[in-house]
């Protein structure tokens, strides 16, 4: 494969560097639940994750490799630095993947070098063509990225690229590792690369970028222009500081203006054939189920997967939409998997029929995922009468979430008034099965209820976000609360949805020091491993 393919490779890294942003750490069942998602959802490469960042990392990107790293299945990738050590890491942890690949990197800008490395531009292109050549004895797909690509002399970042591709790197990423360049720079930083570096023809162009300018997008769609065929982003943008470039903005982006990009790719202007191999129907539901286990929210106004994208409030543009949608919309809704709120199930709706919806829907439950998510469907639908499809992503995302089952509300009890002290009283089940309850008094009814949970768990901790969302419309909506907080330099998150947002915020409290509770009793405590960047 060389550059001159004529689609672009989806490199989907939300399970790695997605996970460095703040808040935003998985355990290793709920990055399986989002690899097999990434899977369905159509990415050409899944980075699974940094195999030598710990012991956990290295069991994440290995059970990922042998569940999702199928036959018919995405390439699974692994971060390493231009390490010895990091490589053989990688190369273990992706031993079950039937297509593997180690992504080996080093600084190549002059700042990285003089204040982080402390190496010369010499001892670097040596150590570079060492280490490509070192992953190539493991596996035959390698990828090489010089980091902060974007600020290197283009002269040594053309010399480095010849290198690692004389040593056996099928796949060279340039990442704009500080969300630094402009458009029309990072397209002329590939048109150079294309014509400087003399073997070029034997890679593809990857283009790796983060979007502290707001640029990211624009970066990559200039990149493309010029020759990159391998984007590698988040879904819903998340990553490092403000973000990695947003899958579903690429993809639709492609999608919606393929016209405009066909000949870049040496197609006819015409060509109605996908650019990517991503099942757009799916864009959604992954938005939404990333969303949920990270705990990092969506914001309205988000491009393509916002709760208003799609929504239209001006009196000009709703008689506009009415009469033909393509006055105001440019793509249609059910196009990313966004379907009318549809009822489809009630409280007489038997076990078939939820697993029947939940398939068409694309859920593939176990058995047991399936029975925890039935109870939560009827206690929801001997509440709310009609059951949207909605509801039902909301139940099943909720149930399967991996959370440490620790401990578990029992009982929430609260009163609350215009003229009334907020009062709660909750029970808990402890760990060892024991029931405890307490109550406490705040300012309002869920801050009574968090410092009754804290007089329980009696773990300290800093709330430092609390939100709730409504999945649907009215007023036996269900409600999705999201909360993180923050124990000295870590943050944990939960996530809960209930027809009643006081249970709802319990739930997810208690998730989030579920999670908290767990990593203080653990006995391992893996060094950390720097420059996890790229």
């Amino acid at each position: 494969m060389t550059n001159k393919t004529d689609r672009i490779i989806i490199f989907d890294t939300t399970l790695r560097d997605g996970e460095q942003c703040p808040g935003a750490t998985l355990n290793i069942d709920e990055k399986l639940v989002i690899a097999k998602q990434l899977a369905r959802l159509g990415v050409d490469v899944i980075e699974a994750g940094f195999a030598i960042a710990s012991p956990g990392d290295f069991e994440a990107v290995s059970k990922i490799a042998k569940i999702v790293g199928t036959e018919n299945g995405p390439v699974i990738c692994s971060l390493a630095r231009a390490i010895k050590a990091d490589i053989e890491a990688a190369a273990e942890a992706l031993k079950p993947a039937v297509k593997g690949r180690i992504h080996t990197f080093i600084s190549t800008s002059d700042i990285h070098l003089e204040y982080q490395l402390r190496k010369s531009r010499a001892e670097v292109l040596a150590i570079a063509e060492e280490m490509v050549a070192y992953a190539k004895s493991f596996m035959t797909d390698v990828e090489f990225s010089p980091m902060d690509a974007t600020r290197t002399d283009p002269e040594f970042l053309y010399q480095i690229l010849e290198r690692a591709i004389a040593a056996g790197a099928t796949t060279v990423n340039i990442p704009d590792t500080v969300g630094y360049t402009t458009p029309n720079e990072f397209g002329a930083i590939i048109k150079g690369i294309v014509e400087n570096v003399p073997n070029i023809d034997q890679a593809i162009i990857s283009i790796h970028g983060h979007n502290d300018l707001g640029l990211a997008v624009a970066n990559f769609l200039e990149a493309v222009k010029n020759g990159a065929r391998q984007l590698e982003c988040t879904i819903n943008g998340i990553g490092e500081r403000a973000g990695n470039a947003s899958l579903e903005e690429l993809v639709m982006a492609l999608h919606v203006r393929r016209q405009y990009f066909n000949p870049y790719l040496g197609r006819p202007e015409d060509s109605q054939e996908s650019l990517t191999n991503i099942d757009t129907r799916q864009i959604y539901k992954t938005s939404r189920l990333v969303s949920n286990l990270t705990g990092m929210l969506v914001q309205p106004n988000k491009a393509i997967v916002g709760a208003n994208a799609f929504a239209h409030e001006s009196g000009i543009h709703q008689d506009g939409v009415l009469k033909n949608r393509l006055t105001y919309e440019i793509m249609d809704a059910q196009l990313i998997g966004l379907t009318d709120n549809q009822i489809v199930l009630g409280k007489h709706s038997g076990r078939n029929a939820f697993r029947t919806r939940l398939k068409e829907l694309g859920f593939e439950l176990s058995d047991t995922e399936l029975n925890k998510a039935f109870v939560r469907f009827k206690e929801v639908a001997d509440k709310k009468k009609e059951i949207s499809d909605w509801d039902l992503e909301a139940i099943v995302n909720d149930e399967i979430q991996q959370t440490p089952d620790l401990f578990r509300v029992e009982l929430v009890q609260v009163s609350c008034g215009s003229n009334a002290r907020p009062t709660a009283t909750v029970t808990l089940r402890t760990p060892g099965g024991e029931e405890l309850t307490d109550a406490a008094i705040g300012t309002g009814p869920v801050d009574a209820v968090y410092k009754a949970i804290n007089r329980v768990v009696n773990v300290p901790n800093q709330l430092i976000e609390f939100s709730v969302q409504s999945v649907t419309g009215g007023i036996d909506a269900l409600g999705e609360v999201t909360i993180r907080l923050r124990y000295e330099s870590r943050v944990f998150s939960g996530h809960a949805a209930n027809t009643d947002i006081i249970v709802a915020s319990a739930q997810a409290y208690v998730n989030a020091l579920n999670r908290l509770y767990s990593a203080l009793q653990s006995q391992e405590k893996p060094e950390e491993v720097s420059a996890q960047k790229v």
